[in-house]
């Protein structure tokens, strides 16, 4: 059964799905090229807006092994006060271990401006809305090859900022 956003965002495995993918906000623009490993490690800070959201739990009202959050979110450098679309984010979590102490399993693909990198890791207790930081497992196009990490933390009610270390 699917829940609609508001609902959904009181589950667990919509934790990374939320962090990933929330309102806009003003800041600092951040897509800079590093020296390290040989000038191509760069940083692009990005923010979220989800656009659609479900959560498919396995036993309705609890948090089980094997829930599901599906979610896709428009992407905008962070510093873009006009918000202009430069990609999305697609994104599949799995609850891995339920009850109080949960833990999420999540795949994400953003396609950027002339490529997509796909990102994978762990995401815990819901309930904290901190930071994560999870890995780079490649890319295409511009972002062929890709390793390096993204760490996501909270920028106020709803608003998550993305900080994607290429190396």
């Amino acid at each position: 059964m699917m829940r609609p956003i508001r609902a959904a965002c009181l589950g667990t495995a919509t934790a990374l799905v939320t962090l990933l993918a929330c309102a806009p906000v003003s800041g600092a623009a951040t897509d800079t090229v590093s020296p390290h490993a040989g000038g191509k490690a760069r940083t692009i800070t990005l923010r979220a807006v989800v656009k659609e959201l479900h959560r498919f739990p396995v036993l309705e009202g609890s948090v089980s092994q094997g829930d599901r959050v599906v979610a896709r979110s428009d992407l905008s450098y962070f510093s873009d006060e006009t918000h202009t679309k430069i990609g999305e984010s697609h994104v599949t979590c799995t609850t891995t271990r339920g009850g109080d102490d949960e833990a999420e399993q999540c795949v994400a693909t953003y396609t950027l401006p002339d490529g997509e990198l796909t990102v994978q890791g762990m995401y815990f207790n819901y309930l904290d809305q901190g930071p994560f930081d999870n890995a780079i497992t490649g890319g295409t196009g511009k972002y062929d090859r890709a390793r390096g990490s993204v760490h996501s933390a909270p920028d106020g009610p709803g608003v998550r900022r993305f900080t994607i270390h290429l190396v």
